[in-house]
């Protein structure tokens, strides 16, 4: 399942995205990781998140980023959620149609029982129409 959090840069969603980790950090029994453009938030997620910092490893386009996702699920079986922190910033997707993407990332969640919590610096009403059923909070 893709899970969005949406809004405008400044909103919030950050915050958000954290409580949401650290309170399902309590209920699951696999691991979670949580994709970030730095180690900013470090000391703010709970000690069994695993924090990774996406500009420290080369990641160039949509493409890459998607495969580096891939990569990390299949070194640890046991990944229940991944948290993506300023999705459009850490996937290369700025200036792009993120529809792709996040439908790449539902078929992923499909095959591997992978759960996806994006933060999307948008507004509700600038995504795609096939993109708003899957947002959870909107700023």
């Amino acid at each position: 399942m893709v899970q969005l959090i949406v809004g405008k840069k400044g909103k919030g969603k950050t915050k958000h995205l954290l409580d949401k980790v650290n309170s399902e950090v309590k209920n699951i029994s696999g691991s979670i990781v949580y994709l970030d453009k730095s180690t900013k938030h470090m000391y703010e997620l709970n000690n069994k998140v695993r924090l990774i910092n996406v500009s420290e490893y080369l990641v160039e386009n949509d493409s890459e980023f998607l495969g580096f996702v891939c990569g990390i699920i299949s070194q640890d079986h046991d990944l229940q959620q991944m948290y993506f922190d300023s999705f459009l910033k850490i996937s290369c997707l700025e200036s792009a149609d993120i529809t792709a993407a996040v439908s790449k990332l539902e078929k992923i969640s499909e095959t591997f029982g992978v759960d996806f919590i994006l933060s999307i610096s948008l507004d509700e009403a600038d995504l795609p129409e096939n993109l708003k059923e899957k947002v959870i909070i909107s700023l």
